[in-house]
């Protein structure tokens, strides 16, 4: 978080002191926005959603072509051609852009996955398609993804993917999940309790993916998609076992550790 404080203090993009802070917003008169979690402001407006998706725009191009720590919200908003004040009106710290970003990315992911698997209602292959679709949505940001993990990575930090904060975009995403399961022939001959835990769980699987997604630096992610190829169909063995009377011990224990150790981690509340 240190790295934010430095990279959102004073700047200018001639390399001489400038004055880059949420405050030249009250000096050029702009009224305090209604704000999304983690400070997002929200749009009320198709134009000030278009000049939102600008910012956001203007914001992932100079991550890919600066580095995100060399990054500021003066360079941005001058890249953007608005005031400083106006950027911070719509994203009150340079870090909300990555949240930004993430939200959309994650609808955008939502979208395309539920039209790839709408032909199939085989769990396995819709849980594969889910993921793939996931690593095609995020490929074009893979060069500087490892600059966003350091900050996500931190439990503090609203970037978080188990943060308050990012829980829009991690309820889009389980709700994805959830459809991936209730659209299968598996749902109806599992367990209702184990059906209703289950998106989260697979959530968690797609944070496994992306991690090592982070770290591949294999063409196009390789060794990622051969991860996903290979885990899927193993994933869904061990949920389609739980249908037999042999395992419900193993069920309810996995139910219990799942509903005890692992939900208790991840934000559930939006912040207000």
């Amino acid at each position: 978080m240190n790295d934010l404080a430095a990279t959102n203090g004073p700047d200018s993009t001639s390399g001489t002191a400038g004055t880059d802070s949420p405050g030249d917003s009250l000096a050029t008169g702009t009224p305090a926005p209604a704000e999304l979690p983690g400070g997002r402001a929200q749009p009320k407006t198709d134009k000030s959603e278009a000049t939102r998706a600008l910012i956001l725009e203007t914001a992932m191009r100079l991550f890919q072509e600066r580095g995100y720590e060399k990054t500021t919200m003066r360079a941005i908003a001058t890249e953007a051609g608005v005031s400083v004040g106006n950027a911070y009106y719509y994203f009150s710290a340079k870090e909300f852009l990555i949240q930004g970003f993430y939200d959309r990315m994650t609808y955008d992911h939502a979208a395309d996955a539920r039209n790839r698997m709408a032909h199939t209602r085989d769990f396995a292959e819709r849980l594969e398609i889910a993921l793939t679709s996931w690593l095609d949505t995020a490929a074009p940001y893979h060069e500087f993804a490892a600059q966003f993990f350091r900050t996500a990575a931190d439990p503090t930090s609203s970037l978080s993917p188990f943060s308050n904060e990012s829980h829009p975009a991690r309820a889009t995403a389980v709700e994805l999940f959830r459809d991936v399961l209730q659209g299968s022939e598996l749902a109806p001959k599992l367990d209702a309790e184990l059906v209703e835990l289950l998106p989260d769980v697979l959530w968690l699987h797609l944070m496994v993916v992306v991690l090592y997604w982070v770290f591949d630096r294999t063409e196009d992610t390789e060794r990622t998609r051969e991860f996903v190829r290979r885990s899927t169909p193993m994933a869904a063995r061990v949920i389609n076992l739980s249908r037999y009377r042999v395992f419900r011990p193993i069920v309810r224990d996995a139910k219990g550790l799942i509903q005890d150790f692992i939900l208790p981690t991840i934000g559930k509340t939006a912040v207000k």
